[in-house]
């Protein structure tokens, strides 16, 4: 452990939002200090207005779309846009100036709207979940609409790769047999989206099968992270793939690698560590010993002396860099005591810097946040304009998409109005899949329940 622990703490505290700071994390965002002096000092865009719609509230000057709502036919005719909507990533289009969207959809057996099956992009036909992909113009209107991969299942969200694929990740370990499946799950997926790329409806099953949530690639490196959101204690762990072909292109993946787990010594488990800034040199990698996980999921596996490190709720992972250097960062949700974790909090960020074997607490939420305001359970995370992070809550109370700046604080970019309850009991779906158009002039997000994908435009500082 390290003898650095420098913390600041921002205002999120004015709002009702327990949040801590790493000193060093101004490195992670892309903002600059003469942005920030230039907006006047504001970190935020200004209090949220009630939609008078009753979907999406915003601040003044932003405005939205609607782009794709669940039950609604698909531009393709290929049937329903299914719910459950998850991950998603923006990426170019087939043509300059278009953007294709591509969206998970987190559907279990028994989901009610199911991705259609379409031949050759269908890899269970009792699988409910996959992608969908909209392609977009450059004003944010639907072109396209159309099944990406089918007949897999919980796809919960996954990420880009550096030559413009998507790869879905399934969140369950259902083996054929159970829940009416005819074939193992718990894979990742490669979909293609670009001339050529055609999508090959079965697993990379070198790369692991467990519950996966998200992954994050190295792009010099060609390395693969990945998280697990594991439902049980002892709960899921944080992956590297080696693969033999890196930074090979389309389907180089299939080609096998080397699945390893991180392991931390003397910290079985993160959740203990609650002060922002600790870091954790000489980070380890131990050989997964059967990453089809035949008889025993993963986490559970034996790991030899020492065994490797676990943490409850690992979701959103993305790439970036620190200090010039790069580096991989990944989500805790949350972390209770009561469930078998260590200790408790309401969402960590961690960094992981490959060159050094480091790891490092970058931030800390709670134990002051409210349900009602934005700052409980990050999940789906990634860099915003200006600088700092756009985050999706996925907790209790109220539902917020919330940025989290480099100078300490935080605020809401939008709240979902959407009441799924009742006026007495609200209830609202959670983000997910918050992702920026490659100009970084639009925001896209869906809302889960009820599944709908919306761009987001306003006055963003770049």
């Amino acid at each position: 452990m390290s003898a650095t622990r420098r913390q600041i703490l921002g205002s999120a505290a004015a709002v009702g939002a327990g949040i801590a700071f790493a000193g060093s994390l101004s490195e992670l965002f892309a903002g600059t200090d003469a942005a920030h002096a230039a907006a006047g000092g504001r970190d935020g865009y200004g209090p949220l207005v009630p939609d008078p719609d009753g979907l999406l509230d915003l601040p003044k000057g932003f405005r939205y779309r609607v782009l794709s709502r669940e039950g609604e036919p698909m531009l393709s005719g290929q049937g329903p846009v299914p719910g459950n909507h998850d991950g998603m990533s923006a990426l170019p289009g087939t043509r300059p100036g278009r953007v294709q969207l591509v969206r998970n959809h987190e559907n279990r057996h028994n989901a009610p709207r199911r991705v259609p099956a379409v031949r050759g992009l269908t890899y269970d036909p009792q699988g409910m979940g996959g992608c969908t992909v909209l392609e977009l113009s450059g004003s944010d209107r639907v072109l396209d609409e159309r099944v990406g991969i089918a007949g897999t299942a919980v796809n919960c969200a996954g990420g880009p790769t550096p030559w413009g694929t998507w790869l879905t990740c399934e969140e369950t370990e259902d083996k054929a047999g159970t829940n009416g499946y005819t074939k193992d799950h718990g894979f990742i997926f490669e979909v293609g989206l670009r001339p050529g790329h055609r999508t090959i409806p079965e697993p990379l099953t070198a790369m692991g099968r467990f519950q996966h949530e998200a992954i994050a690639v190295d792009p010099r490196e060609g390395v693969v992270y990945e998280t697990e959101d594991a439902f049980d204690h002892p709960f899921g762990l944080f992956y590297r793939f080696l693969p033999h072909r890196p930074r090979g292109g389309f389907d180089s993946l299939r080609a096998g690698g080397r699945l390893e787990a991180m392991r931390v010594p003397g910290v079985p488990d993160l959740s203990a560590v609650t002060e922002p800034g600790t870091h954790f040199d000489g980070v380890e990698w131990l050989p997964v010993p059967d990453p089809l996980a035949k008889r025993t999921p993963i986490r559970l596996q034996d790991f030899g002396r020492g065994g490797v490190t676990h943490a409850q709720k690992l979701e959103g992972c993305y790439w970036g860099s620190h200090r010039g250097r790069g580096a991989v960062y990944f989500v805790s949700s949350y972390a209770r005591s009561s469930e078998g974790s260590a200790a408790d909090h309401f969402g960590q960020v961690w960094r992981y810097e490959p060159g050094r074997r480091r790891l490092t607490l970058a931030v800390i939420f709670g134990p002051d946040t409210g349900v009602d305001t934005p700052g409980e359970s990050p999940d789906n995370i990634c860099l915003a304009p200006g600088g700092g992070l756009m985050v999706c809550e996925d907790g209790g109370g109220e539902q917020h998409v919330y940025g989290l700046t480099r100078h300490g604080e935080i605020y809401a970019l939008a709240r979902n109005a959407q009441n799924t309850g009742t006026a007495r009991e609200p209830e609202y779906g959670e983000f997910a899949g918050v992702t920026f158009s490659p100009d970084r002039r639009t925001m896209y997000v869906n809302c889960y329940d009820p599944g709908t994908t919306f761009a987001v435009t306003g006055p963003w500082r770049h």
